[in-house]
């Protein structure tokens, strides 16, 4: 009977580290993090950044503003705000993957590749591509909270539904591990009690 109660302990355990950790399976579903918005527009949406590709003014630029720790960082232009937000609506964005959606059209940007540890610049790009954004519920509204490297300069699926279909909108995340997590609780609560 103890060992049944230690599996059964290990089993909610586990259960709730999954609800507490994993990420969203599909996008505009409630987001863990309440603050994944902002950090978003700390990391990618900056004011003051520099016009030019000059390795010295991005050097000093990350390095007054935060980020050496980053070894590979994008900066999207602030007057973009309203359409990277889009993304994450039917308006501006397309299911890609997961909790992940990609923009109708391509935006420009700049990635800064630079020295693990250091602020030390290997390369400096203005690229144009689709935005892949991680896109949760914050506030009720559904915001980017991630930006998700586009490599092979991936374009969005014309049959994809939009982003925030009306279907999935404000789910929360898992709903069936839900279900399983309580059933599991209440199966330990009632060993629990009748020891």
């Amino acid at each position: 009977m103890a060992a049944l109660r230690a599996f059964l302990t290990l089993a909610v355990c586990l259960l709730l580290a999954h609800q507490t950790f994993a990420k969203n399976d599909a996008p505009c579903q409630r987001s863990k993090w309440n603050n994944g918005y902002s950090t978003f527009q700390k990391r990618h949406i900056r004011e003051g950044m520099p016009k030019s590709m000059d390795q010295n003014e991005w050097e000093k630029y990350i390095r007054n503003h935060g980020g050496c720790d980053r070894p590979t960082q994008s900066f999207l232009q602030p007057e973009d705000r309203d359409r990277v937000r889009d993304v994450c609506t039917n308006k501006g964005g397309k299911r890609f993957k997961e909790n992940l959606c990609i923009s109708d059209k391509p935006f420009t940007f700049v990635t800064v590749r630079s020295e693990p540890g250091t602020c030390g610049i290997r390369s400096i790009r203005k690229e144009t591509k689709h935005l892949i954004l991680a896109c949760e519920v914050i506030e009720n509204q559904c915001v980017p909270v991630h930006f998700e490297g586009n490599p092979n300069n991936i374009r969005p699926d014309n049959n994809a539904r939009g982003c925030q279909d009306p279907e999935e909108k404000g789910q929360a995340p898992s709903s069936g591990m839900s279900w399983l997590w309580m059933c599991s609780a209440l199966l330990v609560i009632v060993l629990y009690v009748r020891n």
